[in-house]
C-alpha cells in the first residue's frame, strides 16, 4: 500500500510580492527551495495565515538569497503581500517507507532568511 505524506514544508513564510498578472505559480528563493528540497515545477499546497485560503499550484525558482516569495496569477487575489503562509508538498510512498521518512521542515525568519 502506498499513501501520500508530508515531503517539504515552509512554515510561516512572508509574501513579499503578489502579481496577478502573471500566468501563475509561486516563486520562491532557491535558497528556501534548496532548504525546503523542493524543485521548480514541483506541486505545492499554500495556506493562507490571514483569510484561511488554501491553494495549489507549482514552484518557480526565484533569485538566490532575495528572499522571494511572489505569488503569481489569480491565486494572488487569494494571497497577498505581507501574508504569512505555509508551503507544503507531499510525495507518496509505502506504508513501510513512511515510517522511517523524514520531512524537510524549514522556519525562514520574517524576511525569509534562514539561520
Amino acid at each position: 500500500m502506498d499513501i501520500q505524506v508530508l515531503k517539504s514544508k515552509i512554515h510561516n513564510g512572508i509574501i513579499t510580492e503578489a502579481n496577478v498578472d502573471y500566468i501563475g505559480s509561486i516563486t520562491l528563493d532557491e535558497n528556501l527551495m534548496d532548504a525546503a528540497n523542493l524543485i521548480e515545477g514541483e506541486q505545492v499546497h499554500v495556506l493562507n495565515h490571514r483569510n484561511g485560503e488554501r491553494l495549489i499550484t507549482y514552484v518557480i525558482k526565484g533569485e538566490r538569497g532575495s528572499c522571494v516569495m511572489c505569488m503569481n496569477g489569480p491565486a494572488a487575489l487569494k494571497i497577498s503581500k505581507g501574508d504569512m503562509v505555509i508551503v507544503i508538498s507531499y510525495a507518496q510512498m509505502s506504508f513501510e517507507s513512511a515510517k522511517k521518512f523524514k520531512p524537510w521542515v524549514i522556519f525562514p525568519n520574517s524576511k525569509n532568511e534562514l539561520a
